[in-house]
């Protein structure tokens, strides 16, 4: 229940609600007060403990679509603008190590897009750079101004520098008004705004069913793991993308934590939930973790091979894409999901920002991001294929099933007919 009745009037807040205090969030946020625009921020619990938990993230520039690759970039220089202003580090110098075939596809893309720091290395850098891999001697491509993200730091730095903008309280409904205003209803209170931005996670899709949207995204999850060295920490070692299949997996990503002492590794296939958040199927999960312990096994005998720690995490996907971002305007209100967003956060925080005063939306996000008729015939397209492939495999199924009753039919016969 609400913290106030309905023939109360609603609280007239700061200008700008932000709804979501993950790095998305905490990053609009903070765009917007650099802008000196009055913001509250509404997270239901810690800032950063939903989708953005974990200690570490990869920053990579490589992408297969060019106008997240400048994206990135934008990003980068601001990441380094705020471990300057905050005086910590945001970002490790270790670079980002990418092997596979589709690590040179994408190197050719970071060429076209330039200002990003690329190239192609042997198998003696490799080992350099990447001292807990096993020996790789095929393709391979090290992001120079790549690295881990520090994500507590990040986390910390920018709930301290919000602390008195952050209301600590769920999100019930948004209710856009007559007068172009937004009327935010929380477990607390009641409250307007001039505009309101939703990075709320796993839970941006139901808040935008509250003003008659229905936004193509899908809630998985996947999980993370995270492995001790076995030796020494080293001085200097690289973030890993592995699409070789080399070592028995493709779509694997780790980094290290502070320090170096240890590393999280975890496989980008994610496990389908329903809307109920129940997994599709719960044994897919629990292969996620063993597949993952299978291949540090293999490829990171650097690591000792059973895992300290883990971590299940909640991921937004959409249909078009696994790696990108998209943004609904509705009236007043701007909802955004994707997958992959840490290292995106500082650019998307600053155009989230701007298009909440005024400035519109930028051209990546409006342009990168199917329109939402788009979007919702590409969702309404997988989804018949999904029921198609359903009835599909049904009907092998049953033809299955007859085959073996008619098989076991004509074995009793013939038992019977040597008895």
């Amino acid at each position: 229940m609400t913290g106030t009745d309905d023939d109360v009037a609603p609280t007239r807040s700061p200008e700008v609600a932000v709804i979501g205090g993950g790095i998305v969030g905490l990053s609009t946020a903070y765009a917007l007060r650099e802008q000196g625009v009055p913001v509250r921020l509404y997270e239901a619990g810690l800032p950063g403990t939903g989708q953005s938990a974990g200690e570490s993230r990869i920053f990579r520039h490589a992408h297969d679509d060019p106008r997240l690759v400048a994206f990135a970039r934008e990003s980068r220089g601001i990441w380094d603008e705020w471990a300057e202003h905050f005086d910590v580090e945001l970002v490790s110098s270790d670079g980002v190590l990418a092997i596979g075939d589709s690590a040179l596809a994408r190197l050719r893309v970071l060429d076209q897009v330039g200002g990003v720091e690329a190239h192609e290395i042997d198998a003696a850098e490799v080992a350099q750079r990447m001292p807990l891999l096993a020996g790789y001697s095929g393709p391979a491509v090290l992001d120079e101004s790549g690295g881990a993200i520090r994500t507590r730091a990040a986390i910390t730095a920018l709930a301290g520098a919000l602390a008195d903008a952050v209301t600590t309280a769920e999100v019930i409904s948004i209710d856009p008004r007559a007068d172009g205003t937004v009327e935010v209803r929380s477990v607390t209170d009641r409250a307007v705004y001039s505009k309101v931005v939703v990075c709320a996670g796993r839970e941006t899709a139901r808040l935008a069913r509250s003003v008659g949207l229905s936004l193509p995204v899908r809630l998985a999850a996947h999980v993370r793991l995270t492995f001790d060295v076995k030796a020494a920490a080293p001085a200097r070692v690289a973030c890993l993308q592995d699409s070789s299949g080399v070592f028995g997996e493709v779509g694997v990503y780790a980094t290290p934590l502070p320090g170096n002492s240890s590393y999280s590794v975890g496989l980008s296939e994610t496990v389908g939930v329903r809307d109920d958040g129940t997994f599709i199927d719960p044994a897919a999960i629990r292969s996620l973790d063993e597949r993952a312990r299978e291949y540090v096994t293999r490829a990171l005998p650097g690591l000792h091979p059973e895992p300290r720690d883990f971590l299940h995490c909640w991921v937004t996907d959409l249909p078009w894409s696994e790696d990108g971002v998209a943004v609904w305007e509705a009236g007043s209100v701007l909802f955004v999901a994707g997958h992959n967003l840490f290292k995106q956060a500082p650019a998307l925080g600053r155009a989230l920002a701007r298009a909440a005063t005024g400035e519109g939306l930028a051209a990546e996000l409006e342009q990168g991001a199917p329109t939402l008729e788009h979007s919702l015939a590409l969702w309404e397209r997988g989804e018949a294929l999904a029921k198609r492939c359903e009835v599909l495999l049904d009907g092998a199924q049953q033809r299955v099933e007859a085959a073996l009753g008619s098989t076991k039919a004509e074995a009793a016969a013939d038992d019977s007919e040597e008895d």
